[in-house]
């Protein structure tokens, strides 16, 4: 199957191993989109995710696109890296929704932030107890696990930018 437009090969030692998504046209981000949140609601109850809500909206689109994304090591992280707090308003369907929320993990505490996939009509699918659907801005008043605070929005970010740099696997 060849690769999307827009995705150049890269060379390791002679041999092309993957693609390198540069730019996606309006239609394969939408496309792209349209897969993540297919593949999100395909998965709503399970616990596979519980507590990765990283892994789990970064799966979205790997695993239904077959492409690599490349954010932050945390979902605060993320947030700064994309720039969520730019896009503050409604988000889009197949946006990263961003939330600061702190607690301890490996015995550290830090703001580790939430994220979760918007689906359209203000519904978020997020990998939380469970993979659960939410209204983007009732999801912070989840309760949180002990020793946590609870999820704050920070923003959005769109589809186009998630996917900047994917690499075709």
């Amino acid at each position: 199957m060849p690769a999307p437009a827009g995705c150049a090969p890269t060379v390791k030692n002679g041999q092309a191993h993957s693609t390198i998504c540069s730019t996606l046209t309006e239609p394969e981000i939408a496309s792209y989109a349209e897969n993540a949140i297919r593949w999100a609601g395909k998965r709503v109850g399970l616990k596979e995710y519980r507590f990765r809500c990283l892994a789990f909206v970064e799966d979205t689109y790997e695993q239904s696109n077959g492409v690599e994304i490349f954010g932050g090591s945390t979902a605060k992280e993320s947030a700064d890296e994309y720039e969520a707090e730019k896009h503050k308003g409604f988000p889009e369907p197949g946006a990263f929704v961003f939330y600061d929320s702190s607690g301890t993990l490996d015995d550290e505490y830090k703001d580790w932030g939430h994220v979760g996939l918007h689906v359209g009509k203000g519904a978020v699918i997020h990998a939380w107890n469970r993979i659960r659907c939410d209204d983007y801005l009732e999801l912070q008043s989840l309760l949180p696990a002990p020793g946590w605070t609870p999820p704050q929005y920070i923003g959005w970010v769109p589809v186009e930018r998630i996917l900047r740099g994917c690499r075709k696997r």
